[in-house]
């Protein structure tokens, strides 16, 4: 076959080369950006692909009867290292698609070493075409979208460079009226070729995108969880949070409804610790948690609200993490999410069944609090119940207690107390993410020696101080702040937002009141970054929140929703025709009996003429539709949108010419070996003819170009040399 070169001089041959090798690694990059594969996965695919192109067209191809044998051998091989062990996972529900991932490119990647035929690269396609449509099910991330638009794009590409090279015999004798045949020039279907392509795909990929759960990880190449790095754990030991608190990781993404709050005042809670043991923070063994489950609407009551009237919601969409801790604004009064069951302890932490996946869930707080005067004027004593919240190792340092003593010497109640203390920490000690307090007594050291340090020397500091001047107190590990994205109206928490603070108990109040005497140097802090890279981020952001809202929310509970109501849809549509059938029947059952007469003659001779003019005004209905129908058909607009869609293009003043030949040949009029078209056409006498050479003579040497009001006029004319 002779070699077509593009305008770029750019061989066919290597640009369909080109594309279907960039066709197979779309397939492999979007499989790749579900998380799905490790460093050694990826360096072992992208390895064959780059010998497979190098020995692309030589002798070192593997056969295609080796090929062949090692596909239907990968099977059982497959399925023999799944039951000895061999594929590990850490999360079970990856498995099953783990497997299917790696089978698929395991298969790709035998075919594209082997010689290939037009079949074959079919096959490549097609395995690609899987491995988006897998991905689809597997990606959380917003990076599968930029995939599956590349690969549309290049698989639309590659599927007409295909066609053209499948027929590019045709595509050159074309050039040549008196050899080329119009079955030949297919040509010309190849944009509705591209456009059925790429509606095939999304028709499949978004029902898969309905039907399968999420079960990847998030991110590019990634599926790993965020714990060792996010700062958060059940217990808080001092120098734990300072070594992450630069890290850009989102943890969160909060969109909270209907108040414009300030980052400091954004105190996302976690858990609370109530054990100190001189060295760390952690939960008593006395815990116990209470079971709560959804009610209507998903909705899970936790708390009852106070009736101040200050209730904020907030959706959230969690990252991954080992901690199965809900995260909220204090006090957190109820749940809406796809959760079976809720946990809450003693401590008022909200907890659930932790599946490593993102989540998204609402959270209804009540944020009101007593006021200052209430709170100075609450005297109440403590009840045996809060003793844990009292307590203080046995080996602490009296200095503490007698500094306690100091600070609060000019207060005389517990909020001024603990004013006075978070105000003394605040201006008087330093903040620093270096380890510097250290010894046996490393609280101790940070009060009177270092005094500087993070977060959790300052939350500890005051709850050990208020505790030994009989505050019951208590650490809250959790994440304040955030960065506001106005263009997606959301809260992004990060991994350096990590923070402790403190809370502090009112008995006649029943409040449990924040206090957080971290500097402000060290307490996160909201607002907008600036600069081109910072929009940039900000709109990335903003697609990935978008991505994440109404693609990778989409999960379990939704599908079993949209099931349940295309289910109880159609249950109406049946009870609704099952009840309209049967209203006919009984009007048809009457009006029979009205034609038999057992109403009475007048009554059958109504029933007989409303019977009739149904039937003139359906047989009046049936013509108009005709008429109208033939008008539409026979319309120029009608017309120009077939002509655009079906008829000739590129080709067309070499299809015309050869239908018109043919007609001709049909009738009996050959054109002699020694007269042009032009002296054929006026030798027949058919002026159709005349006209129809003349514009190929225009098109054909003129370098004229076929209009579509042209087709349609040509069209008429070779109708009527076929007449």
């Amino acid at each position: 076959m002779v070699a077509i070169i593009s305008e770029t001089g750019v061989s066919l041959d290597r640009l369909f080369k080109i594309l279907s090798y960039t066709t197979v690694f779309c397939g492999f990059f979007s499989l790749w950006v579900s998380g799905t594969f490790g460093a050694f996965g990826t360096g072992v695919f992208v390895l064959i692909l780059v010998c497979a192109w190098f020995t692309e067209g030589t002798r070192w191809q593997i056969s295609e009867r080796i090929g062949t044998a090692m596909i239907v051998a990968a099977l059982p091989v497959f399925y023999l290292l799944y039951r000895s062990g061999f594929f590990h996972f850490a999360d079970s529900g990856m498995m099953v698609a783990g497997i299917l991932s790696r089978l698929i490119l395991s298969l790709s990647a035998i075919k594209i070493l082997q010689h290939k035929s037009d079949r074959d690269w079919i096959f490549l396609y097609l395995m690609a075409f899987f491995e988006v449509l897998l991905a689809a099910g597997l990606s959380i991330s917003a990076t599968y979208l930029l995939s599956f638009v590349l690969y549309v794009f290049v698989m639309v590409w590659t599927a007409i460079v295909f066609e053209i090279r499948k027929t590019g015999t045709a595509t050159i004798n074309k050039l040549n009226p008196d050899t080329a045949r119009p079955e030949q020039l297919r040509t010309r279907r190849l944009p509705l070729t591209a456009a059925g392509l790429i509606g095939f795909i999304i028709l499949l990929a978004v029902p898969l995108f309905f039907l399968l759960p999420r079960v990847g990880g998030a991110g590019i190449g990634g599926g790993e969880s965020l714990s060792t790095s996010s700062g958060f754990s059940d217990t808080v030991k001092l120098g734990g949070i300072g070594n992450i608190q630069q890290n850009e990781e989102v943890v969160m993404r909060v969109r909270v409804e209907g108040q414009n709050v300030e980052a400091s005042r954004l105190k996302w809670r976690g858990i609370a610790l109530d054990t100190f043991d001189d060295r760390s923070w952690s939960r008593s063994q006395a815990s116990a948690k209470e079971t709560h489950v959804p009610s209507e609407h998903d909705l899970i009551k936790l708390d009852d609200p106070s009736g101040r009237e200050r209730l904020t919601i907030q959706t959230i969409y969690l990252e991954p993490l080992d901690s199965p801790v809900l995260f909220g604004l204090p006090r957190i009064i109820g749940v809406q999410g796809n959760f079976n069951v809720l946990f809450k302890d003693r401590h008022d932490a909200v907890s659930f069944s932790r599946i490593k996946e993102r989540i998204s869930y609402k959270v209804f707080s009540d944020r009101s609090l007593p006021s200052a005067a209430e709170l100075r004027a609450d005297r109440a004593v403590y009840s045996d119940v809060f003793e844990n919240y009292l307590e203080l190792p046995d080996e602490i340092d009296p200095r503490i207690g007698r500094l306690a003593a100091d600070v609060t010497a000019n207060a005389q109640n517990r909020y001024d107390k603990a004013r006075s203390i978070e105000s003394y920490l605040q201006n008087n000690f330093g903040y620093t993410l270096e380890q510097k307090a250290s010894g046996e007594h490393p609280l101790s050291d940070f009060l009177f020696n270092v005094r500087e340090g993070h977060c959790e020397y300052f939350a500890t500091a005051m709850a050990v101080m208020l505790r030994t001047q009989g505050i019951a107190t208590r650490v809250v590990n959790g994440f304040s702040g955030g960065e506001y994205n106005d263009a997606a109206d959301i809260w992004l928490v990060r991994q350096k937002n990590a923070h402790s603070w403190v809370e502090v108990y009112f008995p006649g109040e029943n409040a449990w009141v924040t206090f957080d005497p971290t500097p402000f140097a060290g307490q996160p802090t909201g607002g907008t970054t600036v600069g081109l890279t910072a929009k940039f981020n900000k709109y990335l952001e903003a697609l990935e929140t978008f991505w994440i809202q109404y693609f990778v929310a989409y999960d379990n509970q939704e599908q079993r929703s949209l099931f349940t109501s295309v289910r109880r849809g159609v249950a109406d549509y049946q009870s609704k025709t099952s009840g309209w059938l049967d209203r006919i029947s009984v009007e048809l059952s009457a009006w029979w009996a009205d034609v038999r007469g057992d109403g009475g003659v007048d009554r059958s001779l109504a029933a007989v003429g409303r019977a009739a003019a149904y039937a003139g005004a359906v047989a009046v209905a049936i013509l108009m539709f005709v008429w109208l129908y033939r008008r539409v058909v026979k319309s120029r607009f009608l017309r120009r949108i077939r002509q655009v869609f079906f008829g000739p293009k590129d080709a067309s003043v070499i299809v015309f010419y050869e239908r018109m030949i043919r007609i001709l040949e049909e009738k009996g009029f050959i054109r002699e070996p020694g007269q042009t078209p032009l002296e054929f056409a006026f030798a027949i006498g058919k002026p159709e003819a005349v006209i129809l050479i003349e514009k190929y003579n225009y098109i054909r040497f003129g370098g004229g170009k076929v209009t579509y009001e042209e087709q349609a006029e040509i069209e008429d004319m070779i109708r009527s040399l076929q007449v």
